[in-house]
């Protein structure tokens, strides 16, 4: 028998507590019994956002969530921009395209983030651009962008709205919505928040409801307006994910417990201390600047398949972590810090990664991997 262990950037592993929530009988959507866990699952969102707004909950993936984000708010021929540094800054684009928006695309090279100036130069140059649509961790690459910077700049373009990917971010980096000024944020169940694939979460602003009033887009089922004015008396518009924000309730809970600093930490520390490791075993980030705290991307060595290492590291040890995709695929493979990983998930991806590099002709020394990430995370 193999033992399976999830390293991949989502879905993520789901702990005990929350498994065992969701395996309560089912209850009716539209019952007084749902009533308040869904009151309690919206605040729980709020306090994870950070924002006063509301964070509408949508039985979607997080790419549904991204969908509603363009169809709610703009109208066909509306002037957007999109910072494209990977695969899902490149699904931004199709998105927007997909319903009839002009894209201007700022193309970063795969490994790097975003500089603000660029943005602002971008908008400076053509004042029709109604948003600017980016990742906070692009997980094809591993780079984590400047939101607050970013923010605290196209906040000066009072016409322009600030629309932020967190799905892969949210939980594993600091991202304060109001003081930051992000309009929209959409997070997902299945990364930080430790839950099964399934929901969407769509935190949006004032600023961007007023929009929403001029928008004519044709939408049914993610009719953002119709989810608010349900949520406000705790109920979706359409047949509720029960069982899944019976466990958002308990994954939130865990996290309060915690303390949201404490979440911050704890995904920083992991991910400062598989860096370390990897580099100490002799391997290269792909991330060269600003690297995520939610999924480190690892080059493989010369010569080397990246999708080799990702597939013996599953099929061999029981570790799934990630290949790489598009132009990174083969080039490198990723292993993921995220939502529920401890000290020992780190410790043995470093320590399979190790073995797998050995048994593939690589000049390394086992335990020096394991030892260096020993040494972050004991301090």
């Amino acid at each position: 028998m193999l033992k399976q262990y999830l390293l991949a950037p989502g879905p993520t592993p789901v702990p005990p507590e929350i498994l065992l929530s969701m395996a309560m009988p089912i209850i009716h959507h539209r019952s007084p019994a749902f009533l308040p866990i869904l009151d309690s699952a919206k605040e729980g969102l709020k306090w994870l956002y950070q924002t006063k707004n509301d964070v509408l909950i949508l039985s979607s993936t997080g790419t549904g969530g991204m969908v509603g984000s363009v169809t709610n708010f703009f109208n066909s021929g509306d002037k957007v921009l999109v910072i494209n540094s990977g695969k899902f800054g490149e699904r931004w684009t199709k998105i927007c395209q997909a319903y009839g928006l002009k894209v201007a695309e700022i193309l970063v090279e795969w490994g790097y983030s975003i500089k603000p100036e660029r943005v602002e130069t971008a908008l400076r140059k053509d004042p029709d651009i109604k948003a600017v649509f980016v990742q906070a961790t692009e997980t094809s690459t591993g780079v984590y962008h400047d939101i607050e910077g970013l923010g605290r700049l196209i906040r000066n373009f009072r016409d322009t709205l600030f629309i932020v990917d967190a799905i892969s971010a949210l939980a594993a980096h600091d991202l304060r919505t109001d003081e930051w000024g992000i309009d929209i944020m959409v997070g997902g169940s299945q990364k930080g928040l430790m839950l099964p694939p399934g929901l969407a979460f769509v935190s949006v602003s004032e600023k961007a409801w007023k929009e929403n009033e001029t928008s004519k887009m044709p939408r049914f089922y993610f009719d953002f307006r119709k989810e608010r004015e349900c949520l406000a008396t705790n109920q979706t518009n359409f047949t509720s994910a029960i069982t899944l924000i019976i466990g958002l309730n308990e994954a939130i809970k865990m996290l309060r417990k915690e303390g949201l600093e404490n979440v911050f930490e704890r995904h920083s520390k992991f991910a400062h201390a598989t860096r370390e490791a990897v580099k100490s075993i002799g391997l290269r980030l792909y991330a060269k600047e600003s690297p995520s705290n939610s999924v480190t991307a690892i080059e493989a060595p010369d010569g080397v398949d990246g999708q080799l290492i990702y597939k013996t590291l599953r099929e061999k040890y029981g570790i799934t972590g990630a290949g790489g995709q598009d132009k990174a695929r083969g080039r490198i493979f990723r292993l993921a810090h995220l939502g529920y990983t401890g000290i020992f998930d780190v410790i043995t991806g470093i320590a399979a990664l190790e073995m797998v590099l050995k048994e593939l002709g690589q000049p390394s020394r086992l335990g020096v991997g394991v030892a260096r990430a020993q040494e972050i995370l004991i301090d």
